[in-house]
């Protein structure tokens, strides 16, 4: 019994340890029990996600969906990719949420509840493309600090809230007011009160776009927890970290706004091309706005297999961050020739596109189907990987598949 005593002692001991703080009632913990906090948690059942996503971290938690999980033309939650910078908000009480708008630039500071932006204010409800900006990081070379991001960091779910504008508009903005910043209630992962997980804005320009968002419902429903609820601050087609989560503030500057993430390396690219390695100065670094024209080939799967003398349908997404697309091509000889795809407008501005054709093989063997995208600015997506940068950003090379005829 002593020899017991001590064992489990020792174990809670090890427990408090790891937890940073005493176990209270730890003594009367069943033998073998492990603390919740100890615990791994499953992200497909916490999340509600698809059991094929990759989970890229959990600490914070960082999700990406394959391709395939992406072909629904408004995605669900299961196949939405999560990208976090700091701990999930606990203990939400929607009644006490408020939001309030603040700055050196604001007329008169306001703090709103949420039931008073429901009701005050006119709804509207828009399917807006999300990108993070790291989206296609694995494939730079060398390579670049951060999530190894492939594909599928993207989606386009539809969004129920009331427009930014029109909040800033109630409060009153001045004449100098240049940007916004969002303040949210996620933790950083110090757990250090003092610091911000993440605090990044938008210029004004962005934040008075009909499409600009203060969601608090994506598609028909409550917002799920990993993705902001209950409150989302949503700016599609430009990177998801403008889009912030959880969001109980935001601030209307005279000046660039300075939060987390905002200064250094941090979602910016060189302001001129750079070899790769090179290292750039922070002050030579511009700040990602809109996102690059792009498409994703989401049926079928890499690797399908047909036979001879069969048509295969493929079928697609493409985006072009503030820009439509206006033609997306595919190429079954490595980008020697384009043969056109059908292609539908979007549902609305800052929407994705859907895109469709039916492939036809010479031969039997080894095939690759490329898409490319083509913005209204004429600007179509490079078939291999576009300029390297410090953080690996941007990169919106040609999707490809592998098919093999038989």
């Amino acid at each position: 019994m002593k020899r017991r005593d001590f064992v489990k002692k020792a174990t809670l001991s090890s427990f408090a340890a790891l937890i940073g703080a005493e176990i209270v009632f730890g003594s009367k913990m069943y033998d073998g029990y492990t603390p919740i906090a100890l615990q791994d948690p499953d992200p497909f059942k916490l999340f509600n996600k698809h059991k094929d996503m990759v989970v890229l971290n959990d600490k914070p938690w960082n999700i990406e969906a394959q391709a395939h999980l992406l072909d629904d033309k408004i995605t669900p939650n299961s196949s939405m990719f999560v990208r976090n910078n700091g701990l999930i908000p606990e203990n939400i009480d929607i009644k006490s949420w408020t939001l309030t708008i603040d700055g050196e630039s604001v007329k008169k500071t306001k703090t709103y509840t949420l039931q008073e932006l429901k009701a005050n204010f006119k709804q509207y409800t828009y399917q807006l493309t999300i990108e993070c900006g790291g989206n296609g990081r694995a494939e730079f070379d060398p390579p670049a600090k951060g999530n190894q991001w492939t594909v599928g960091a993207v989606h386009c779910a539809s969004w129920t809230g009331v427009r930014l504008r029109d909040i800033l508009e109630d409060t009153g903005i001045k004449n100098d007011a240049v940007y916004i910043g969002f303040h949210a209630a996620d933790q950083h992962l110090s757990r250090d009160p003092k610091k911000e997980a993440i605090s990044r804005g938008c210029p004004v320009a962005k934040a008075v776009q009909d499409e600009t968002l203060l969601a608090f419902q994506m598609n028909g429903k409550d917002i799920p927890l990993v993705h902001g609820y209950p409150l989302r601050l949503v700016a599609g087609g430009w990177p998801a970290s403008v889009s912030g989560k959880w969001v109980n503030r935001i601030s209307i500057r005279n000046k660039i706004h300075d939060g987390a993430k905002m200064n250094g390396t941090a979602y910016r690219v060189p302001c001129e091309p750079v070899e790769p390695g090179a290292k750039v100065k922070d002050e030579d670094m511009c700040i990602i706005e809109s996102m690059p024209v792009k498409s994703l080939i989401t049926y079928p799967k890499s690797g399908a297999m047909i036979n001879k003398g069969k048509k295969l349908n493929i079928r697609g997404h493409a985006w072009a961050g503030e820009l439509e697309v206006i033609k997306v091509e595919y190429s079954i000889d490595f980008g020697a020739t384009w043969q056109g795809c059908t292609l539908e407008s979007p549902v609305n501005r800052l929407a994705w596109q859907h895109f469709s054709a039916s492939v036809d093989f010479p031969k039997k063997g080894y095939y690759e189907v490329w898409a490319k995208a083509t913005d209204s600015l004429g600007v179509s997506q490079p078939m291999i990987l576009p300029g390297w940068n410090p953080k690996g950003y941007l990169n919106n090379a040609c999707h490809r598949i592998a098919v093999k005829v038989k």
